[in-house]
């Protein structure tokens, strides 16, 4: 792994963009325009605009994240913490796409998110 696209803003990404700098990593931060000042954005080796403020249509499009991933070629995901952390559906995603998702394997995310089967 060489480069992280970071699916989230805030002090969560800073932390992130500091265990990748630790560890010799490159960092992708994305962004909206309300967080295009973020200290995030300014830390990172690259920052892409992830388009309109609205949550649904920046941090929690998968289909948009994994895009900015192919065309920033990141060899993996963290997605931080809350948005799409706890998703399934953004780790399958990723891992079918051939991106590395930086967290639990989506079928463990299956189980612990059924309180029957956890």
């Amino acid at each position: 792994m060489q480069r992280v696209l970071i699916a989230n803003r805030g002090e969560i990404a800073v932390r992130i963009i500091r265990a990748c700098r630790e560890v010799g990593m490159e960092t992708v931060a994305v962004y909206t325009e309300p967080d295009r000042l973020n200290l995030h954005v300014r830390m990172a080796d690259l920052a892409v605009d992830l388009g309109p403020a609205d949550p649904a249509e920046s941090y929690l499009n998968i289909p948009k994240l994994l895009e900015i991933a192919r065309e920033v070629e990141a060899d993996a995901v963290h997605p931080g913490y809350g948005f799409l952390a706890e998703n399934p559906d953004f780790a399958r995603a990723a891992r079918d796409a051939g991106i590395a998702f930086i967290g639990p394997p989506p079928e463990c995310m299956d189980i612990v998110g059924d309180k029957v089967k956890a």
